[in-house]
């Protein structure tokens, strides 16, 4: 019985899943627009060369992206992004300029509990969303102005967030890296098991990549840093059981 005990609380799954599959999200649409930082010749999820990070690129929603691991259906894929109006300005900001980039999706923006991609088939993101894209920015392949914005009114620049729409484009001739075969496809030095960043996928299977998550069996809707908060209270628990069952 203590072993069955033990082997319960050890053993049980840490990861906390949200409801649904993969977002079967429409070639064209709206979609909540974040930013982040990474470095020069990153290599993010999907394996994409280093020189890709010369040229626009964005992390795109877990359940949008297709994996909660490595790569994903999502890889290499190309969307013009518009700027609509921001979510976070008070009152909303509506640019008097149409401003719009073409980005190539190499990596993943992990689902949260209630973050800008936690978005699933059956839940929106706190922007009335279900996909959120992640911009590379500031990074030199953008303008630093490329982002509207009225200081004298709202008393800052970066509103953080923008609701945008998307259109699924091809990448080639649209992207800005589509003629640098540098910035095209995987790097080669991690093996063909763990990247997959075609040039320019179409949906068909010969060309776009599969979901790491379903070809080795891993939840599609695994939210890693609650799996961390959940192992200390299990841990907790185990001290408990041993205190009741020898009386320590």
């Amino acid at each position: 019985m203590l072993a069955l005990t033990l082997f319960s609380l050890f053993c049980a799954p840490l990861y906390v899943q949200a409801t649904g599959p993969w977002i079967d999200y429409p070639a064209d649409g709206t979609a909540t627009m974040t930013h982040y930082t990474i470095p020069d010749g990153f290599i993010a999820a999907c394996g994409c060369t280093g020189a890709s990070t010369e040229y626009p690129t964005a992390a795109m929603s877990q359940m949008a992206y297709g994996s909660s691991t490595a790569f994903g259906p999502a890889c290499g894929k190309c969307f013009n992004l518009t700027l609509l109006n921001t979510y976070t300005g008070d009152p909303p900001f509506f640019p008097d300029v149409v401003k719009s980039i073409v980005i190539k999706v190499t990596d993943l923006c992990p689902l949260s509990e209630a973050g800008w991609c936690s978005g699933t088939q059956t839940k929106k993101n706190p922007g009335g969303q279900y996909i959120n894209f992640d911009l590379a920015y500031p990074s030199a392949a953008i303008p630093d102005d490329f982002f509207p914005s009225n200081a004298s009114y709202y008393g800052y620049t970066d509103f953080g967030v923008w609701n945008v729409s998307y259109q699924t484009v091809s990448c080639l001739p649209n992207w800005a890296g589509a003629n640098n075969k540098a910035a095209l496809g995987s790097v080669t030095n991690l093996g063909n098991e763990s990247v997959c960043c075609p040039a320019n996928p179409t949906g068909n299977p010969n060309d776009t990549c599969p979901s790491y998550s379903d070809d080795n069996a891993l939840p599609p809707n695994t939210m890693t840093s609650v799996a961390r908060m959940l192992a200390i209270p299990t841990a907790l628990v185990v001290g408990l059981v041993f205190a009741h069952l020898f009386g320590t």
